[in-house]
């Protein structure tokens, strides 16, 4: 993978210390977060990216503590960091790191056995936009991240053509690859997220209004 990617990954708190650069899904499953991911707000239709919340909830959380912010506004920012940049399961809009083979038309995987008879059944799964991105009609592929909103699980398929900057494809466990969604490349979904410190940036931006 490029530099700037694994950097980036860094960057967002995973460990890249085991990437030996032998292949895509050498490099990928040696990959270790012990954070979570958040992305940044973004202009809507209905609101502006500085108007929103950069984690859902935070302004409460916020309020709730803001004692701190007059006493020890370096306590609270560590406070925010210790409870939003941890693997919790409880939902604050934010994504993660999965890196988990999904197989489902290898012989001889579990995958394969759970999978297969769904995937060879056009009415079930609809892989058309990844064949014509791969050329390959029988892909290989790796789960990248889950989260809780649509689509809730990201793809890259070994046979990317540029696996160097992979694409991301998108689904959702409701409608699993019979809706797929090209989410971008690998590069440009990471630099959607928030360092720890583009997080705090935000708020202290935001408090000093």
């Amino acid at each position: 993978m490029k530099k700037s990617i694994l950097s980036r990954i860094k960057e967002l708190g995973g460990n890249i210390e085991n990437i030996k650069g032998n292949s895509l899904l050498d490099d990928i499953l040696s990959i270790t977060f012990n954070t979570v991911l958040y992305q940044k707000p973004t202009d809507t239709p209905w609101a502006k990216a500085e108007e929103e919340e950069p984690i859902y909830g935070i302004g409460d959380f916020i309020e709730n503590n803001k004692e701190l912010l007059i006493n020890n506004e370096q306590e609270l920012y560590d406070k925010i960091i210790e409870k939003y940049y941890t693997l919790t399961e409880e939902g604050f809009g934010q994504m993660f790191w999965k890196a988990e083979l999904f197989t489902p038309f290898k012989e001889g995987t579990d995958d394969f056995n759970e999978w297969n008879e769904d995937f060879i059944d056009s009415d079930e799964v609809d892989l058309k936009e990844i064949i014509e991105f791969t050329n390959n009609s029988k892909p290989d592929f790796i789960q990248l991240f889950y989260s809780y909103s649509f689509p809730d699980n990201f793809y890259i398929c070994l046979s990317d053509p540029n696996p160097e900057n992979p694409t991301l494809f998108g689904t959702d466990h409701e409608v699993f690859f019979s809706k797929v969604t090209n989410e971008g490349a690998l590069e440009d979904l990471l630099n959607t997220f928030m360092t720890k410190d583009e997080l705090l940036k935000i708020v202290k931006d935001k408090l000093l209004k």
